[in-house]
């Protein structure tokens, strides 16, 4: 009977690998996709994009939306540099509220006697929001107003992050901190010397989250930004849900681009694709880090 149970089990788990690698592979195949898709239309002619002839692969391959976008289309450039200093400071001064948040929420109560107000006082703002009306006056009324700071010190304390990593640091030996305790090190150095090397995989983590939400975000420029000072996705928006044929007249005529010249498909699509780079430049790298962060962070309450 054990026999049976195990062959069972073993050819239950074999059909549950086939099924879930073949899911998987359908999934991936469907995220991919259009990315090809939208490659193939930004290195074809503007006849065969309009004329609905590409699908994976270039047709008449050139790349003169690429080229009116990086050396002619002046406020494409800005907002993209704008979009990067976004994801720097936001990124880089979100990641350490993070990590002096989570260290010392991940302490014991009898060490940090106020830890339980603290970790409530997170947890209901995850659970209420104050909207969009008091958010924008706390924004105008602080001198935020069309400053990229508004984009980034409101969304310094990233509730989600803190969960990830403080659940990480309380999944650590305490002997290590014992032992640095012992030796001399006080809480800076021992956060920075031994805390944070060991926990590169939810930092990882942690801070992918962060750049992806920094860098898709368009709404929130358009809230508390005027339009020259919009990054790149905000301006990508105004482009995508405006007839491109009008938008030298929404822009004021601020964009050198001569939109006549070539297709508003290609020039779209051109766009969106320099827009994916950088996401996919980082998340390379990281995403050794990411499923291993992302368990460890929510093993342990």
């Amino acid at each position: 009977m054990q026999k049976k149970s195990a062959v069972k089990m073993e050819k239950g788990y074999r059909s549950f690998a086939v099924f879930n690698g073949v899911f998987l592979v359908l999934v991936a195949f469907i995220c991919v996709v259009p990315v090809i898709n939208v490659l193939a239309i930004s290195l074809s002619s503007s006849t065969a994009a309009l004329g609905g002839k590409v699908t994976f692969w270039p047709v008449d391959f050139t790349v003169d939306a690429y080229r009116a976008i990086i050396f002619r289309d002046n406020v494409f450039i800005k907002s993209f540099l704008i979009a990067v200093v976004r994801v720097v400071m936001g990124t880089s001064l979100g990641m350490l509220v993070v990590i002096i948040s989570a260290y010392a929420l991940a302490k014991d109560s009898k060490y940090f006697k106020a830890r339980s107000f603290y970790v409530w006082f997170f947890f209901f703002t995850t659970l209420f929001s104050g909207g969009l009306i008091p958010g924008f006056i706390v924004v105008f009324y602080t001198g935020l107003y069309n400053n990229l700071w508004s984009l980034i010190i409101p969304s310094l304390v990233n509730v989600w992050n803190i969960v990830l990593m403080l659940n990480y640091l309380r999944s650590l030996p305490k002997e290590l901190e014992e032992a640095a305790i012992v030796d001399g090190a006080g809480h800076w150095l021992l956060l920075w010397k031994i805390i944070v090397p060991l926990s590169t995989p939810i930092i990882a983590t942690c801070a992918l989250f962060t750049i992806v939400g920094h860098w898709n975000d368009f709404f929130t420029p358009m809230l508390y930004l005027k339009q020259e000072n919009w990054p790149l996705q905000s301006y990508l928006n105004s482009i995508l849900t405006v007839d491109v044929a009008r938008f030298r007249q929404v822009t004021g005529g601020t964009t050198e681009m001569d939109f006549s010249a070539l297709a508003p498909k290609t020039l779209k699509a051109a766009m969106i694709f320099l827009a994916m780079i950088p996401v996919l430049l980082i998340y390379i790298p990281l995403q050794k880090y990411f499923t291993q962060g992302l368990v460890l962070g929510s093993v342990k309450g």
